[in-house]
């Protein structure tokens, strides 16, 4: 059957430096001086607002580089946000630095076909579980909240939280742009519910 739909183009390309306002250079300026070196993917819609982006900036630098949260569970999070949004470009660059960080093939592809790994660690199923009921209820019941604060304690819930958070906002501001993935590669999430099948793309890179 012959596919027909298409990509549709980018709302909010990269700006040129000679474009740029004072603030937007400066924005862009820290973001380079970082760990990250240079302002790609969400950052260039974002930048078109430079105060959120500087705020922002400094909550990914966090959750990237700093949390104390396990790298495979905050990888874990993060793509759990991409598949609630169908973020193609969120679950592209982070789906191999969760592989590399330990996240094992069967949980993503069960992530990313948004169905409960059926073999997780026990971090993972609670991490899971509590980020599961928390995009479903807007809350977390007693027994979920107690099972994640004994595993993660208070800091862990909150950075938990936090990193869906910042990870969901990148997500709308992506999808409303129409954010087109670094060096045009296939997407890799289909949409959910499931009613088309995957032609190029695959959701742990061919892993």
């Amino acid at each position: 059957m012959e596919a027909r739909y298409k990509i549709l183009p980018d709302r909010m390309p990269p700006i040129s430096t000679e474009k740029m306002t004072d603030a937007q250079k400066k924005v862009a300026a820290d973001i380079i001086a970082g760990p990250r070196g240079r302002v790609e993917g969400p950052y260039w819609p974002i930048i078109r607002s430079p105060g959120l982006a500087d705020g922002l900036q400094k909550v990914g630098e966090y959750y990237r580089y700093r949390c104390a949260l396990d790298r495979k569970l905050n990888e874990m999070a993060a793509l759990m946000a991409a598949r609630l949004w169908t973020q193609q470009f969120e679950w592209d660059v982070h789906i191999l630095q969760a592989l590399d960080a330990g996240m094992s093939t069967e949980v993503a592809n069960a992530i990313a076909e948004g169905r409960r790994p059926p073999k997780m660690s026990e971090d993972e199923a609670v991490l899971y579980d509590f980020v599961t009921e928390v995009l479903a209820t807007r809350g977390a019941s007693d027994t979920t909240y107690a099972a994640t604060v004994a595993k993660f304690g208070e800091s862990g819930v909150v950075d938990i939280l936090g990193i869906v958070g910042y990870y969901a906002t990148l997500a709308m501001i992506m999808n409303v742009a129409r954010t087109p993935l670094l060096e045009g590669r296939p997407h890799p999430l289909v949409p959910l519910p499931v009613q088309l099948g995957q032609l190029e793309g695959s959701p742990t890179r061919g892993r």
